[in-house]
């Protein structure tokens, strides 16, 4: 089985090696195509999205948005009756777009985010929001199984991204919270870090309140997920939210978010929307 792999950034690189470890036939292609390179001892190195899709199974996209994947996928021009895996988180309107396209085109077409970040996109330890016909399943499953720990089917194309965008809604709402709840204990003039202590092993603890808010007491932010990606993530779940139901928590973290982006601090984990709670940092 041949899978032509589009996009090795901080999510798809890694997602790539272990299609590759796994045994599968892989072709990797990224925009910057210095990004592609450290994969060549594991994948063949594509000089286009054409070359990577020519003759190869499954096509996969790991793309930082809608416009990107569409572009993607209109230069790599697979043929009909290839299978697509949109692994990418592009919100509502763009899965629908892309879904289109993949009708037009011929291709089977599965809305399949992911949810996890860099280390367990290392670790094959992602879950996958899968949608999509059924009959689809068997052949995806391989590539499934090599990315992630557990595969979720949730029924007709776009199921994924909805519940993806659910999530998201949650995890951002939680590291903004962190990130608040940081802030006050130093207004107030505690040590942060009793928050984080006190919450430990009880029923308020979460491992991701430890895990970002370690990075917020410590100053640093190695990118797991981007900030400017998770600001992209914010304000789809705005989007999709849109008259139906008050997410301003949502709001409040793209407001966070796009104020740490603004500041150059964009390529930093998104953990780094702390900068912009504590005002003035």
């Amino acid at each position: 089985m041949t899978v032509a792999f589009l996009g090795t950034g901080i999510m798809g690189a890694p997602m790539a090696a272990n299609l590759a470890k796994a045994g599968l036939d892989v072709r990797v292609w990224n925009r910057t195509a210095a990004k592609a390179e450290p994969l060549a001892d594991v994948a063949t190195v594509a000089g286009s999205a054409a070359a990577a899709a020519d003759g190869a199974d499954i096509l996969v996209t790991m793309l930082s948005d809608g416009p990107a994947v569409a572009s993607a996928f209109e230069a790599a021009s697979p043929a009909s009756g290839t299978l697509w895996l949109q692994m990418s988180t592009v919100g509502l309107d763009w899965t629908d777009r892309l879904a289109a396209m993949a009708e037009k085109a011929g291709v089977v077409f599965v809305d399949a985010p992911v949810l996890g970040t860099r280390q367990p996109a290392e670790q094959a330890q992602l879950q996958i929001l899968a949608s999509g016909p059924e009959e689809a399943r068997p052949k995806a499953t391989p590539v499934f199984d090599a990315v992630g720990l557990k595969t979720r089917w949730l029924g007709p194309a776009g199921q994924g991204s909805k519940l993806k965008l659910v999530l998201n809604a949650w995890v951002l709402a939680l590291t903004n919270a962190t990130a608040e709840s940081l802030g006050l204990a130093r207004a107030l003039g505690l040590d942060p870090a009793l928050f984080l202590e006190t919450i430990e092993g009880g029923g308020l603890d979460v491992g991701y309140a430890h895990l970002k808010g370690g990075a917020m007491l410590s100053g640093e932010y190695p990118p797991s997920f981007p900030a400017g990606l998770a600001a992209k993530d914010a304000r789809l779940v705005v989007e999709a939210a849109g008259d139906d139901v008050d997410v301003a928590g949502a709001r409040a973290v793209l407001a966070h978010l796009e104020a740490a982006v603004d500041a150059g601090h964009g390529d930093e984990d998104m953990a780094a929307l702390y900068r912009a709670v504590l005002k003035g940092s």
